[in-house]
């Protein structure tokens, strides 16, 4: 373990749970839990853009994350709500703030599982990014990888049933943002607590969407409040079982277990929006699936030797 880690343990809020060596079993549970609540995340958002702009959307499920996070760090550690690295988070979250809005506005041209799956090409990105962001290397197999992923993108938004159009640029978009915000995630690793980038998280979002309400809100009905406010929750508890998971066991074993994301995206398509997947769809999916588990295989093997 490096120095930082170890100082990184030891802060407070750092979510580190003593008591022997780490279970991946654990990690894995938490990271199944994680990929469910996203999903039902989505699918709330979905509903709620039948009745309500995707800004103030957004607006609840930040404002809702700030509050209760920064309630239980008032409460219990309130000095975690500074941070070492202030415009670092800002930017991390302004990018969690472009993943949000640019999703919503996927979720408005495209079916449940197509937005899911691009969403999904975001670990892809991450592998591509890393060469120029940080410093990292990326071999034959890597590349070959991010093509094969982009390829999965491609065939999910150029199929015919989908009316293509510079509107499909929202998926890819929100696929970036996330990418990009990964990234940031792993530079604020060894300078703030896990709990202060939680708390961070969602404060750029919070404040630009504040400002366009005036200009966009409209009056929930109380389903639709209720929606709200259930999406911001989940916005809380996925991150913090994310946040559990990677404690708990090896980024590179559980990974791979965030596609189960995909199950219940086409459970959720099929059941509650009854939208049936393409053959192009799963095909893409399969695609960028499979381009994310050889990366991580690939970062595995070469940790092995």
């Amino acid at each position: 373990m490096t120095r930082s880690e170890t100082a990184e343990r030891k802060a407070p809020g750092a979510l580190y749970f003593p008591g022997g060596q780490a279970s991946t079993r654990t990690g894995i549970l938490w990271m199944l839990v994680a990929t469910l609540l996203f999903v039902c995340q989505d699918s709330t958002a979905r509903i709620l853009l039948a009745s309500c702009p995707p800004a103030e959307i957004a607006f609840a499920r930040f404002f809702v994350h700030l509050v209760l996070v920064g309630s239980f760090l008032g409460w219990r550690e309130p000095l975690l709500m500074g941070t070492r690295r202030p415009v670092l988070q800002m930017l991390r979250s302004g990018l969690l703030l472009g993943t949000t809005l640019f999703g919503l506005l996927a979720l408005n041209v495209m079916p449940f599982l197509d937005f899911s799956a691009v969403a999904w090409v975001a670990p892809v990105l991450v592998t591509a990014l890393s060469v120029w962001l940080l410093r990292e290397k990326v071999g034959l197999r890597g590349w070959l990888s991010v093509f094969a992923g982009l390829a999965g993108v491609w065939v999910i938004v150029g199929q015919g049933g989908i009316d293509f159009s510079p509107l499909m640029a929202w998926p890819l978009l929100a696929a970036l943002c996330n990418a990009l915000y990964q990234i940031a995630t792993r530079k604020l690793h060894t300078s703030d607590p896990a709990l202060t980038t939680l708390f961070y998280s969602p404060l750029a979002g919070a404040i630009f969407c504040a400002a366009l309400l005036p200009f966009v809100g409209v009056a929930p009905k109380p389903a639709d409040l209720a929606l709200m406010v259930l999406l911001g929750a989940l916005g809380v508890a996925s991150h913090f079982c994310m946040i559990r998971a990677f404690a708990a066991a090896p980024a590179n074993i559980i990974a791979p277990f965030g596609y189960t994301a995909l199950l219940w995206a086409l459970l959720s398509g099929v059941v509650i929006f009854a939208e049936i997947p393409s053959l192009r769809t799963i095909i893409g999916a399969g695609l960028i699936v499979a381009a994310g588990l050889s990366i991580f295989l690939g970062v595995q093997l070469r940790r092995s030797v």
